[in-house]
């Protein structure tokens, strides 16, 4: 196997260039974040409901997840005191202000944000650097780095020129994910029929060269905006990416480096109970569809009872959490944070499984040292 260069983004090196993906809620928290960031690669705590196991989570769920942020990053830099750690932010959730300033005050060394257009991300990151500062207490730190995820050039280019105009900056890092993702995708279900990624029979299905064109057009946007700043922005892609061959094919695109996710699900030290990581293994590919999620996007997820009871009708929430912008209590077809929370608690036939498509590839339960170094090709 052909080993890959170290991922630098800014004055941060990355050994193995391998993003862990931010999965919420409660499936990539601080041990998978630690552990993948001592074994060489970016580990990635995801904010999306963190502090659903603090005590006064259903009553001030909002409370409840600032702090968990402080909270999970310091214990992943136990795991792991020289990796490099960060979070994923989702643009669409409520206060998403207040998430990104609690996110740069605990230390993280990066901000990955999507689910919608992160416009305000450096706006708010640079206000809650601002207080640091006064406090005396970003001296001697790293600037958190920041970096938007998107799925087209086109995305790429309203992002970069945005930033541009409105901070004179660009990203210090870009993630592309493609129609192969899990969870929430960036694509309309027409855009998925296009690439043939809506269907079960995936590995038939999808044009991956279709896909890889549409990622050479957004590096054609990011090498506009490094001329213009004359600076190195890395670029890696996400969705679809389970081995060392699949990382390969990533790399000959031009890219930096990948972002996994599925593929690290199964692992020892991943924060889901046993019984999610089973799910994956169980999982066959007729089990793993596209739906519609609350927050408005298509969804990757295996089929259970909780699907097959939402095709059939509206669950009417029991309680908001407060956790999306765009979600009307009256109108949502289930509460997404309730689907998410019975999943990290082992309620499986009452929960929203969200995968990738490769979740049925996998066989056993790995440990994440075993798959970093399979996918870095060591």
């Amino acid at each position: 196997m052909r080993q890959i260069k170290p991922l630098e983004i800014g004055d941060l090196t990355v050994e193995k260039p391998v993003i862990q993906g931010g999965m919420g809620v409660g499936i990539s928290l601080h041990r998978l974040a630690g552990a993948v960031a001592k074994a060489g690669g970016l580990g990635i705590i995801s904010t999306a409901q963190i502090g659903f196991r603090e005590p006064d989570f259903k009553d001030d769920p909002l409370s409840a997840n600032l702090r968990a942020i402080g909270t999970e990053l310091k214990k992943a830099r136990e795991i792991a005191p020289a990796g490099v750690i960060g979070f994923n932010i989702m643009v669409a959730t409520k206060q998403y202000e207040q998430y990104v300033k609690a996110a740069v005050k605990a230390g993280a060394d990066i901000i990955i944000s999507g689910a919608g257009l992160p416009v305000s991300l450096p706006e708010y990151a640079a206000e809650a650097w601002r207080e640091l500062e006064s406090e005396n207490g970003g001296k001697g730190r790293r600037r958190t780095k920041l970096a938007p995820i998107v799925s087209t050039a086109k995305s790429a280019s309203v992002i970069c020129r945005f930033w541009d105009r409105k901070y004179k900056m660009v990203p210090d890092l870009i993630v592309i994910e493609g129609p192969l993702a899990g969870g929430h995708l960036g694509f309309t279900r027409e855009q998925l029929g296009e690439y043939g990624a809506d269907t079960a029979d995936v590995e038939h299905t999808y044009k991956r060269d279709c896909y890889d064109r549409e990622v050479a057009e957004i590096l054609k946007v990011v090498k506009t905006y490094e001329e213009k700043y004359d600076t190195r922005i890395p670029v890696v892609t996400a969705g679809g990416i389970y081995d060392h061959e699949d990382v390969l094919h990533q790399l000959s695109l031009g890219v930096d480096g990948v972002q996994v996710a599925t593929r690290l699900v199964t692992t020892r030290e991943c924060d889901a109970p046993d019984c999610y990581k089973q799910a994956y293994i169980k999982a066959k590919a007729e089990d793993i569809v596209i739906t519609k999620s609350p927050v408005g996007m298509p969804g990757r997820a295996i089929v259970n009872p909780f699907l097959e009871e939402a095709a059939g009708g509206r669950i009417p929430p029991r309680r908001c959490f407060r956790c999306l912008e765009t979600c009307d209590p009256s109108k949502t077809p289930y509460c997404i944070t309730a689907a998410l929370v019975n999943a990290a608690e082992g309620d499986l036939d009452h929960a929203l499984l969200f995968c990738g498509s490769n979740a049925c590839r996998a066989e056993r339960i790995e440990t994440v040292e075993e798959v970093m170094r399979e996918l870095a090709g060591v």
